[in-house]
C-alpha cells in the first residue's frame, strides 16, 4: 500500500479537507505531499513538543518564548506543535529546520536559551550543549559535526514502528497524518477486504494485547464477529491508571490519528457502528487531541454515515471517566460506561459474548489498537518478522524511576530486561541497580541478576514477572524496598472497588503488616519482633488466598509486588524485622539520630524543633538525643545549621 496508488488515495483524502481541487497531476501531488512532510519549505520551521510532560517542564513558555522572538524581529517563521519524541528528561524539545537543511533537534529549550539558540541556529551556529541530533534526509544538507538522530544509542536501539511519526508530525494536523500513509490501511479495508479478511490478517500477525493479558486479538475480535446482534460496539482502553506508566498518553498526545484509525478498522472488523475511546478527564492535552482528531476524521468523511461510499458506518464517541485503577479491567470499565460504579463483573459471559448494554464488544488498549493500521499498511508477514515465536512485534515500555533518562521507548518483544536500562542510560553515577519493578502495582521486580531475561509474554510468567502494559521502575541503592512495596500496596487498597472481601480486606491487611515493620515498635520486648516476623508469614498465605478467590484481575495480582520482594529481598525484610534498620535510610520511623558533640554549638534551635522533646541539653553545651523519645521525623537535621547531626 506504500505506493503510488496510495499517495493518490491520500491526496484525495487530503483535498477533501482542505476543499482543494482534485488533481491527476502527478508532479502537483507530489509536491503537495512533499509540503506536508516538510521535504520541501519555502521557510524555517521552528517545531515545540508539547505534551502532558513536556508542558511540566516548560514547553508552553518556551513556545511563547519563540513566538516573542519572531514578532520582535518581524521574521517569517513557522511555529508547529509536535508531540513527543520519547526523550522525557530531554524536555522542552525544539527542533528547528531551515530550508534545504536537515531538521535538527535541540533539548532542555528553556524560555531564556531560545534567543541564543535560534540566533546561532538561523546564522548557521549550533550550540553544542543543547543540540542533540539531526534527522536523516537524502533531500536535506546536514549539518556539519551534527550526528544523525539513529545513530544516537538511544534511538538506535530500538525498532520504531508505533512511535515511527512521534514528534515528528503535528498532532493537530489530520493533512500530515495523510500524507504519511496515514487512513490508507482504513480505506483499503472498507473498499477491498471483508469482516473476516481483516480478522484473518490480524489473527495471522500474532499480535497479542498489549494490556497485560496477552490474548491474541485476532481470535478475540473473531469471537465477536461470530455472535448475531443487531448491535455491536468496540471500546478502546485508553484509562492508562498504572503510577509510572505513560505509554498510551504520549502516544495519543503525540499521533492522535494513528489511534483513531485504529479503532475505525477493529470496529469495521467485527461489524460494530460504534466505538467508545475510554479515556481520563484530567488527560487535558490528550483529550483536547483526542477530541480534535476524531473532529477531522468526521469532517473528511472518516467516520460518519456511509464512509466512503462504503456502506459502512461509525459513530466514535470519547467518554472521559473519572479516574479508576480497577477500570483497567475491561468488565469494569463497561459498567464505567454504562454510567454504573466501575466494579468487575464475573466472567463467563465474557464481554465478546455480553459486553456494553449486553451487546457484543471487544476492549482493547492504545498500544493494541495503534498497531493496526501498520499491520494493514505492511502486512502480517512484516509484523511477524519481529518478536519471538509466540510473542510478535514490538512493545512500549516508559522507564522512570532511578535512572538518567526518563524515557519512552519501543523495543521488539524478545529483547532483554537490561536492554531497558540501557537506553535510559542506566542509573546515576555512583549509585548501584537494586531492582526492576515491571507490570506497574500488579507486577513484580527482578534483580540485577536476572537482567537477561528476555522480555516476552511467556518468560516473564515463568519468572513470576508480569509485563503489565509496560510501566518500568528502576530503584537503585537508594531505594528501601519494603517502603517501595508498601506504597505499591496502599495504592491498590486506595483503587480496589471494595466489591470482593478477598482484595478489600486483604490489601488492606497487607498494608497493614507492611506498616508494622516499617515502624519502630513501642517498646523492646521480645514478642514484638515475634509478631512482626509472623506478619510476615501471613502475608505469603494471604496473598494466596487473595490470587485464588478475588474477583477481578486486581484482586488476583495484588499480591505480587510482596511475593517478589520476599523471593528476592528477604534479607532486607529480616533487617526491618529483627535490626529495626533500614540500609537506605528512607522507613522514618526506623532511624535514630545522633548529635555530633564535636560540631554541636549549642545553639539549642534543634531542641525547640523537637515535636517530642527528645533533645535535651544546656544551651552553649553539645545536646542529646533520647532514643525512646525520637519518632524519626528529621526535623533536627533540617533545622541544625552546623551539620551536628546524623542518623543510622
Amino acid at each position: 500500500m506504500e505506493s503510488g496508488n496510495t499517495i493518490l488515495n491520500a491526496t484525495s483524502l487530503v483535498n477533501r479537507i482542505r476543499g482543494v481541487k482534485e488533481t491527476e497531476n502527478l508532479s502537483d501531488i507530489d509536491d503537495y505531499i512533499s509540503r506536508l512532510k516538510r521535504e520541501k519549505l519555502t521557510k524555517t520551521v521552528v517545531l515545540v513538543g508539547v505534551t502532558t510532560s513536556s508542558v511540566a517542564a516548560g514547553a508552553i513558555e518556551t513556545k511563547s518564548a519563540i513566538e516573542n522572538y519572531i514578532a520582535e524581529r518581524e521574521l517569517d517563521i513557522d511555529i508547529v506543535e509536535v508531540g513527543s519524541n520519547g526523550l522525557c528528561s530531554f524536555e522542552p524539545l525544539m527542533d528547528v529546520q531551515i530550508p534545504g537543511k536537515s531538521r535538527i533537534v535541540f533539548r532542555n529549550v528553556k524560555a531564556n536559551d531560545v534567543p541564543f539558540i535560534l540566533d546561532g541556529t538561523l546564522n548557521n551556529y549550533l550550540p553544542p550543549d543543547n543540540v542533540v541530533g539531526q534527522y536523516r534526509s537524502q533531500l536535506h544538507q546536514p549539518w556539519m559535526g551534527i550526528p544523525f538522530l539513529d545513530e544516537i544509542a538511544f534511538f538506535k536501539g530500538q525498532s520504531r514502528d508505533i512511535l515511527a511519526l512521534s514528534g515528528i508530525i503535528s498532532p493537530a494536523s489530520i493533512e500530515e497524518y495523510i500524507a504519511f500513509g496515514g487512513y490508507s490501511a482504513f480505506t483499503m479495508a472498507i473498499s477491498r477486504l471483508t469482516l473476516e479478511d481483516v480478522c484473518n490478517t490480524i489473527e495471522k500477525s500474532g499480535l497479542r494485547g498489549r494490556g497485560g493479558g496477552g490474548f491474541n486479538t485476532g481470535q478475540k475480535w473473531k469471537m465477536a464477529l461470530a455472535e448475531t446482534a443487531n448491535q455491536k460496539y468496540f471500546v478502546c482502553n485508553a484509562d492508562e491508571s498504572d503510577p509510572g506508566a505513560f505509554m498510551h498518553r504520549l502516544m495519543m498526545e503525540s499521533n492522535p490519528h494513528q489511534i483513531i484509525e485504529g479503532i475505525a478498522i477493529a470496529s469495521y472488523a467485527i461489524g460494530a457502528s460504534k466505538a467508545y475511546l475510554y479515556t481520563r478527564n484530567r488527560y487535558s492535552i490528550t483529550v483536547q487531541r483526542l477530541e480534535n482528531a476524531i473532529q477531522q476524521a468526521y469532517n473528511a468523511g472518516l467516520l460518519g454515515h456511509n464512509i466512503l461510499d462504503s456502506g459502512f458506518s461509525l459513530e466514535i464517541i470519547l467518554r472521559k471517566g473519572p479516574g479508576a485503577y480497577v477500570c483497567g479491567e475491561e468488565t469494569a470499565l463497561i459498567s464505567s460506561l454504562e454510567g454504573k460504579r466501575g466494579a468487575p463483573t464475573l466472567k463467563p459471559p465474557f464481554p465478546t459474548q455480553k459486553g456494553l448494554f449486553g451487546k457484543p464488544t471487544v476492549v482493547n488498549n492504545v498500544e493494541t489498537i495503534a498497531n493496526i493500521p501498520l499491520i494493514l499498511r505492511k502486512g502480517a508477514e512484516n509484523f511477524a518478522l519481529k518478536g519471538t515465536e509466540k510473542s510478535k512485534g514490538t512493545k512500549l515500555f516508559s522507564v522512570s524511576g532511578k535512572v538518567n533518562i526518563t524515557c519512552l521507548v519501543e523495543v521488539p518483544l524478545g529483547v532483554s530486561i537490561s536492554t531497558l536500562v540501557e537506553l535510559a542510560q542506566g542509573v546515576p553515577k555512583g549509585r548501584k541497580l537494586k531492582a526492576i519493578q515491571m507490570g506497574g502495582p500488579s507486577g513484580g521486580c527482578t534483580v540485577p541478576e536476572k537482567m537477561n531475561t528476555p522480555i516476552d509474554f511467556e518468560t516473564l510468567k515463568a519468572e513470576g514477572l508480569a509485563m503489565g502494559s509496560g510501566g518500568i521502575t528502576v530503584l537503585d541503592d537508594t531505594v528501601c524496598i519494603i517502603d517501595t512495596i508498601k506504597f505499591f500496596i496502599n495504592f491498590i487498597q486506595y483503587e480496589s472497588c471494595g466489591k470482593c472481601i478477598p482484595c478489600r480486606e486483604g490489601s488492606r491487611r497487607m498494608y497493614e503488616i507492611l506498616e508494622s515493620i516499617t515502624r519502630r515498635p513501642v517498646n523492646d520486648e521480645g514478642h514484638n519482633t515475634l509478631e512482626r516476623f509472623k506478619g510476615i508469614i501471613l502475608l505469603e498465605s494471604l496473598a494466596e488466598v487473595m490470587r485464588d478467590t478475588s474477583l477481578c484481575g486486581l484482586g488476583q495480582t495484588a499480591p505480587n509486588p510482596v511475593l517478589s520482594a520476599l523471593k528476592s529481598f528477604r534479607e532486607e525484610f529480616e533487617e526491618h524485622i529483627f535490626d529495626r534498620k533500614c540500609a537506605a535510610s528512607v522507613c522514618r520511623n526506623l532511624r535514630t539520630f545522633y548529635i555530633d558533640v564535636d560540631k554541636c554549638t549549642g545553639c539549642s534551635a534543634c531542641a525547640k524543633k523537637c515535636p517530642t522533646n527528645a533533645i535535651i541539653g544546656t544551651p552553649r553545651s553539645p545536646y542529646f538525643v533520647v532514643e525512646e523519645k525520637c519518632i524519626g521525623c528529621g526535623v533536627c537535621e533540617t533545622t541544625c545549621k552546623f551539620g551536628a547531626v546524623f542518623f543510622k
